[in-house]
């Protein structure tokens, strides 16, 4: 690896880019410090063998990050302050940008707002004219498996902010994000809910663990 040539992480995207450094190089920036007799490279090696991903240190509580030797409270809020930095970079970005034309953009920040939850959580953007995020909402949540939905409380928000559009998501606890038959139904019922007010539903995004489906590129929207 490049770090043990003598230059570390930090050097190495100085000098070449973010894009460059792996996984294990990504995290020790994050993590800063080893402990007693490992160095931090090592750290983030063993962490990301444990957990299985970047996604899965990311997503853990306090009291599972805790638990792993040479993580405690200092590490766990610099990791979790990454996470928030990244949710409101993308928030800014799609409060400028049309949503439609940023994709990506727009599927980052649902992952990174729902892919963690244990619970199923029914959330909705709301957007201007332009396709510009106007907020986001959490209007159910559920249990692991079912949250039940009500297209006119979504209506009654919608008019509330005046948005001209939303984007619905929901996350699969379980991991699977393809979209049940229940995901179709309810869609259709807000969509003919919304369209009453002449209010479009663009999308509706099924997060699971580590994948995004997408309604509207199944062509189900």
């Amino acid at each position: 690896m490049f770090w043990q040539s003598g230059a570390g992480p930090r050097e190495k995207l100085i000098t070449f880019g973010a894009e460059t450094l792996s996984d294990c190089e990504l995290l020790a920036i994050f993590l800063h410090t080893g402990v007693r007799g490992v160095n931090v490279l090592e750290l983030a090696e063993r962490l990301i063998t444990h957990f299985g991903s970047i996604y899965e240190i990311l997503a853990a509580d306090y009291s599972t990050l805790a638990s792993f030797h040479g993580m405690g409270a200092a590490k766990f809020a610099q990791l979790s302050a990454v996470t928030e930095l990244s949710q409101r970079r993308y928030a800014c970005q799609l409060a400028r940008e049309n949503a439609l034309l940023n994709p990506l953009v727009t599927r980052q920040y649902l992952q990174n707002l729902l892919s963690h939850r244990e619970r199923e959580v029914f959330l909705v953007l709301f957007l201007d004219n332009q396709h510009r995020v106007i907020r986001h909402e959490e209007m159910f949540a559920g249990t692991i498996s079912r949250v039940e939905i009500h297209p006119r409380e979504i209506v009654r928000e919608a008019m509330k902010v005046n948005a001209a559009a939303l984007i619905l998501a929901h996350n699969h606890p379980s991991g699977k994000a393809e979209p049940s038959f229940a995901d179709r139904r309810v869609t259709e019922q807000i969509i003919k809910a919304c369209q009453l007010l002449d209010i479009r539903v663009l999308d509706h995004f099924v997060i699971g663990g580590g994948e995004t489906v997408s309604f509207a590129e199944r062509g189900w929207i």
